[in-house]
């Protein structure tokens, strides 16, 4: 059992939601009882048609179900039901080992959340599946970009947490994007986030994936840009503000210096297009305003919660 600077013992979780994955299931059961042997392990079987669930109480691991559809689901009830010092977080495809490393960052409180960096493996290959790879490159950089992190491996499923993390973190994904969102989450409230390099392995032959490079990618795109405005309301709105303002621009100082030149209007549609949207601009600004006023006030409110759930 690993332990604190107060030779305390401390609960650790793993954590495996699981769809349909009767063929490697068994292995990463044992694998993370080896690893963590006094660790509770629970798997949470997202409505597979297979024997995954059979396979996985057989091998030890504690069975629960969440008839959700979507990997956001079922973290949602993990988190809900589930008290512990650390959370491990793991797939059941078998395509990274356990890292006890991950927990000593936890218990020792070195991190918040410590992501597990498949990208910087030398075991890691680029996914064969076409745009996958173009996808995960542009995502990171947005959320690296707007959040000001550098954070390598965005879309990892190996990841661990502390309770403060835990109880404190709103599921509002329902499927893949949660990792996107958990990763939001932690830049925004300044929460420590640490990498460490994981072996990645490919899944074994007949295993296969259940992201969806285009149906899935859409949905990270559309919680990216749902939580920037949520997060960085007055960056967001005065980015549109600044847009609206410049086309409004455009079209009013030819319409400004012809009326100088000849003392006529004759573009009115064209003046009038652009006092409304100088209008929209401004309103936006406000809106960014009073928006941001409201996210600093509901930090602080995040912060006084954050230490009435410390552990």
């Amino acid at each position: 059992m690993l332990e604190t600077n107060t030779n305390q013992k401390k609960d650790i979780a793993v954590l495996i939601p699981c769809y349909n994955e009767s063929q490697t299931i068994e292995k990463v059961v044992k694998d993370y009882k080896e690893a963590y042997p006094d660790a509770t392990i629970y798997v949470y079987d997202n409505n597979s048609t297979d024997n995954t669930a059979q396979i996985t109480e057989e091998a030890g691991a504690v069975v629960r179900h969440e008839y959700a559809q979507g990997k956001g689901n079922v973290i949602r009830s993990m988190f809900k039901d589930i008290d512990a010092d650390c959370y491990i977080m793991a797939d059941g495809d078998d395509t990274y080992p356990p890292v006890p490393e991950m927990a000593d960052l936890i218990l020792s409180r070195k991190a918040h959340m410590v992501i597990g960096d498949r990208l910087s493996s030398t075991y890691f290959q680029e996914n064969k599946r076409p745009f996958h790879n173009t996808g995960n490159r542009a995502v990171r950089w947005l959320i690296n970009h707007l959040f000001n992190i550098d954070v390598k491996d965005i879309m990892t499923g190996s990841r661990a947490f502390s309770y403060e993390f835990v109880k404190t973190f709103p599921v509002l994904s329902h499927g893949f994007e949660i990792e996107t969102e958990m990763t939001i989450h932690s830049a925004a409230h300044d929460l420590r986030m640490v990498e460490i390099p994981v072996e990645y392995r490919d899944r074994p032959e007949g295993s296969e994936s259940k992201l969806n490079t285009y149906s899935d990618g859409i949905k990270v795109l559309k919680m990216i840009a749902r939580l920037f405005k949520e997060y960085k309301p007055m960056l967001f709105f005065g980015s549109l503000a600044f847009i609206l303002f410049i086309i409004s621009l455009i079209l009013f100082i030819p319409v400004l210096s012809e009326y100088f030149q000849t003392g006529l209007v004759p573009r009115f549609p064209t003046l009038i297009v652009a006092g409304i949207l100088m209008l929209i601009a401004l309103l936006l600004c406000v809106c960014g305003l009073i928006l941001e006023v409201i996210v600093k006030k509901n930090r602080q409110i995040f912060e006084l919660f954050l230490i009435k759930t410390k552990r």
